[in-house]
């Protein structure tokens, strides 16, 4: 009966750490639902991977050889060697997406612009503060709010802290209605905040824009920033697939039943990254804070851009909807929606708010795609 029991001697400080980090990510899934079908597999998939020899990871078994884990074979698989599980989640992410909004008030393209600040502005810190480069670059794009973007980044440059980036990146996006409206409060004055604009019809977009916008963008971000293209191009071909039509089953599959299944085994396949001896270490809290910095700075920029436009305009924009121009979408255009409706219960902003919100998954992707070209052209 003895051997029952002798796997509790491989039990590390370190296997209690991940098991305490798993929990809390079930915990904040299941009762306080944020991202609860990325959060719940992370940290159900954070104890598998902890569980001294456990069998959902690779191993070698007297008599038999090498096991191979389930968990492990879908990162190898489905990450590590092609990234196809980040990019088979854009075409879903591409199918949901509505660019009528955006196409509309194409002036919000300048938000999402503005809000890619905290990437670079996080990159720069995280070199000062000793960082490889290809890891300070994959760090800078949690700021990006976008985690299959994020996964890709950091796959794509190696970076050593891939485990504490995705953590990061989801669980901050997650925190959007918590860390978003701190920032802009201590951006904006009340009455900033209470500014009004007009409640305007999305104009009717022609479907021949529609169905050329994802063509156009996949072009020019291919021949501008070629490194991008896997990114920005799956992302506009599921739009793509959404616009056109003809094709309305496997919009709906993309939208449904692709992106919950990719969506699902991504979460957990990502906690193979979150074993003890890589995750718990000193530069795991710096990654998180800087990834945290990352968000704030992103949220700043684009508030910033908005008050500093807003020098120029008779009709001032309420600087809040810069705050959207990230790419958590449509979590942060709720945000600014409910905190204009507490500042001024008639005050609708949805609509801005969805538009600049819309232009940050554009904004994202092409900043990252940017970061992503000039890393891999200075490192030869």
């Amino acid at each position: 009966m003895e051997f029952i029991f002798e796997n509790f001697a491989n039990l590390t400080w370190k296997h209690l750490i991940m098991y305490v980090i798993g929990i809390v990510l079930i915990y904040l899934a299941i009762s306080k639902e944020y991202e609860p079908s990325l959060l719940l597999p992370m940290g159900f998939g954070a104890i598998l991977v902890n569980l001294p020899l456990s069998g959902v990871l690779n191993q070698m078994m007297p008599g038999i050889g090498e096991v191979q884990g389930p968990i492990q074979w879908l990162f190898e698989t489905g990450i590590e060697a092609a990234e196809i599980m980040p990019l088979l989640l854009f075409v879903g992410i591409g199918a949901m997406i509505d660019f009528s909004p955006l196409l509309s008030r194409p002036v919000y393209f300048l938000f999402g612009a503005a809000a890619t600040f905290g990437i670079f502005a996080t990159i720069t810190l995280a070199v000062l503060l000793g960082f490889d480069l290809r890891d300070a670059a994959a760090i800078g794009i949690i700021g990006a709010a976008d985690g299959p973007t994020t996964i890709l980044i950091s796959q794509v440059l190696g970076s050593k802290y891939l485990g504490p980036i995705m953590v990061a990146a989801y669980s901050y996006m997650a925190l959007v209605p918590i860390i978003q409206p701190a920032t802009i409060r201590l951006l904006t004055t009340k009455k900033e905040r209470m500014i009004r604009m007009p409640m305007e019809d999305d104009k009717k977009i022609p479907k021949s824009i529609r169905i050329v916008f994802p063509i156009m963008v996949t072009v020019i971000v291919g021949f501008v920033s070629p490194a991008a293209v896997s990114l920005i191009g799956f992302l506009m071909f599921g739009n793509l697939i959404r616009e056109c039509t003809v094709l309305d089953s496997l919009s709906d599959t993309a939208q449904k039943a692709l992106t919950n299944i990719i969506t699902l085994l991504l979460g957990i396949t990502v906690a193979f990254t979150m074993k003890a001896e890589d995750f718990v270490k000193i530069d795991t809290i710096l990654v998180m804070l800087l990834g945290l910095v990352a968000f704030i700075l992103d949220t700043a920029g684009g508030v910033l851009f908005a008050k500093f436009i807003n020098i120029f305009l008779k009709k001032k924009i309420n600087p809040m909807i810069g705050a959207t121009g990230i790419s958590a979408f449509p979590m942060s255009a709720r945000v600014v929606q409910r905190m204009a409706l507490k500042e001024d219960p008639q005050n609708i902003l949805l609509m801005h708010a969805v538009s600049a919100n819309v232009s940050g998954q554009v904004s994202s992707v092409a900043a990252s795609g940017l970061v992503l070209s000039l890393i891999l052209s200075h490192l030869g």
